[in-house]
């Protein structure tokens, strides 16, 4: 950390296993441990919080926080945990550092049962296990300056630094890039970066060996997480040490870890080396998560992968569903992952997963082809490319991607069927109407013969007469059969026949007129 070994010294008490540790520029470390050793074990732990009610407070139930996890941390790597909120990250942070007493489970650090120690078996471990706090705002005393909160943990420890606990405070805070004139104030007058580096900073005070960082970065704004990021990689080159990263930025997790743990409702549903999980997971939740990383590049827009929504919200805590804990939101359960939870199995080296239909690897459970009807609805929410994938690793995908087809190639047939019946119902309409107009001509015709007989009696010019005022007549009710119209043919016919009568009436009258008035001539004479 300084170029100065003196600078770096810290008087710290020798080990159960008669080395003693030195802090002179690294990490501490014994004798006989090595990179690549575990460093920290968790095997079945779990955190019930109890929910109580009435007068007597009697327990009615509980949240199933954590539920049983297993992993493994190395001396020197980095382990990403990430996750969706309420899954159990930070409790599981808190329960590693033993500021939660575990329900179940056991923890070993270095080899050493560290479930169920009281605070007086903590206090000589708390200078190799130490933790980041999410909230930089609440996680540090306002009522103290920075000089009195960094160099608490020498005091609590009774560790006297050479040089002093102001100087090598003082030396922490050029450490983290702060300056060392603000020894002297206090937590209301910093950033938010600001205040997150004090914290790493008293993290960092004892040279632990872990360092729990819980969403180190959350409440930060981009430009400051980079800083704080390349912070801790720097930290962990010179010192040394080993850090369990807590985040829900699956790109910080990326940048930073070595592998990279998935919880969902407080079991880890996948744990895989960085690049084996970014390129092919395995698990649908992992698979779900990847998708809604955004790719900031808008050359790449048009290869962006389809975004996986899941369907509904995550299930309660309190009573977690039966077997697999994803079921209810998977597009790939079956009756097996409903009955079943399916355990932590390593299907590649270095990758384990939870699932009975992993994805990118064959199906553990070929022989279930049905989907539940929730995988179903969650099928409708993702995309066609993302169910093809599926179906390449998963017999139940498969099997409901094919069944749709035959009767949809019935429903066309019987769709084709029916317009031909249609057309049919359409043709004998037509003809229907044809006939219609076919009758209605031949009342018109029929109303014209009447006229034409009466018309006859009169003398001969009369009927020659009428004869050439029918043919037009006759004409306009040829293509009044043709048009259909039969109710405009009437009223033309009956026109007709009005007119016809007035002129007949008029000749017969001028004809009477003359021959009365021939009569009156001849008895003149």
């Amino acid at each position: 950390m300084s170029e100065n070994p003196k600078d770096t010294a810290v008087t710290t008490p020798a080990k159960s296993d008669g080395t003693k540790a030195t802090a002179a520029g690294g990490a501490t470390l014994t004798k006989d441990a090595a990179d690549g050793d575990v460093l920290l074990k968790v095997t079945g732990l779990q955190k019930h919080f109890p929910i109580k009610k009435g007068l007597l407070q009697r327990q009615v139930g509980a949240v199933h926080a954590v539920d049983g996890i297993d992993f493994e941390v190395r001396r020197g790597e980095t382990l990403g945990v990430v996750g969706e909120s309420g899954c159990g990250k930070s409790t599981m942070g808190r329960l590693i550092t033993r500021l939660l007493e575990p329900t179940g489970g056991r923890i070993e650090f270095e080899g050493r049962d560290i479930t169920h120690l009281g605070v007086g078996g903590m206090r000589p471990l708390r200078r190799d296990v130490q933790m980041i706090f999410q909230d930089p705002y609440s996680s540090l005393n306002p009522r103290h300056t920075i000089g009195t909160i960094v160099g608490a943990p020498f005091r609590l420890q009774g560790v006297e630094p050479e040089g002093g606990i102001k100087k090598e405070v003082q030396r922490l805070l050029s450490v983290v890039g702060l300056n060392p004139e603000h020894y002297n104030r206090y937590p209301h007058e910093f950033s938010g970066g600001q205040r997150q580096r004090i914290g790493i900073a008293r993290a960092l005070a004892l040279n632990p060996k872990l360092v729990v960082a819980d969403e180190p970065v959350s409440a930060l704004d981009v430009s400051i997480q980079a800083q704080v990021v390349n912070l801790l990689d720097d930290l962990q080159q010179e010192l040394g040490l080993t850090y369990v990263i807590i985040a829900h930025d699956l790109s910080v997790v990326r940048h930073v870890s070595d592998r990279i743990a998935v919880m969902y409702l407080g079991k880890i549903v996948e744990l895989a080396d960085r690049d084996q999980l970014y390129k092919s997971p395995m698990h649908p939740y992992t698979k779900a998560l990847l998708s809604a990383v955004p790719i900031p590049d808008p050359s790449r827009k048009s290869a962006r992968s389809e975004r996986i929504l899941l369907k509904g919200d995550v299930p309660s805590p309190i009573s977690p569903p039966s077997g697999c804990r994803f079921h209810t939101r998977c597009w790939k359960a079956t009756e097996i992952c409903r009955t079943t939870e399916p355990p932590l199995a390593e299907l590649r080296p270095g990758q384990r997963v939870a699932c009975h239909h992993p994805e990118n690897f064959a199906d553990q459970q070929p022989q279930d082809t049905v989907l539940l009807s929730a995988a179903k609805e969650a099928a409708e929410l993702v995309s066609d490319e993302v169910l093809a994938q599926s179906a390449e690793t998963s017999a139940a995908v498969a099997a409901e991607l094919e069944g749709p087809a035959e009767p949809a190639s019935g429903e066309s047939v019987s769709k084709s069927a029916g317009s031909a019946e249609s057309s049919s119902e359409s043709g004998e309409s037509v003809s229907k109407t044809a006939r219609s107009a076919s009758e209605a001509t031949e009342p018109a015709s029929k109303s014209t013969e009447p006229v034409s007989k009466s018309v006859s009696k009169p003398t001969e010019p009369v009927s020659k007469s009428v004869s050439k005022s029918t043919e037009p007549a006759s004409e306009s009710a040829e293509p009044a059969s043709e048009s259909a119209e039969s109710a405009s043919a009437e009223p033309a016919s009956v026109d007709v026949s009005k007119t016809d009568r007035r002129e007949a009436a008029g000749e017969t009258g001028r004809q009477e007129s003359a021959e009365e008035s021939d009569g009156q001539e001849s008895t003149d004479k």
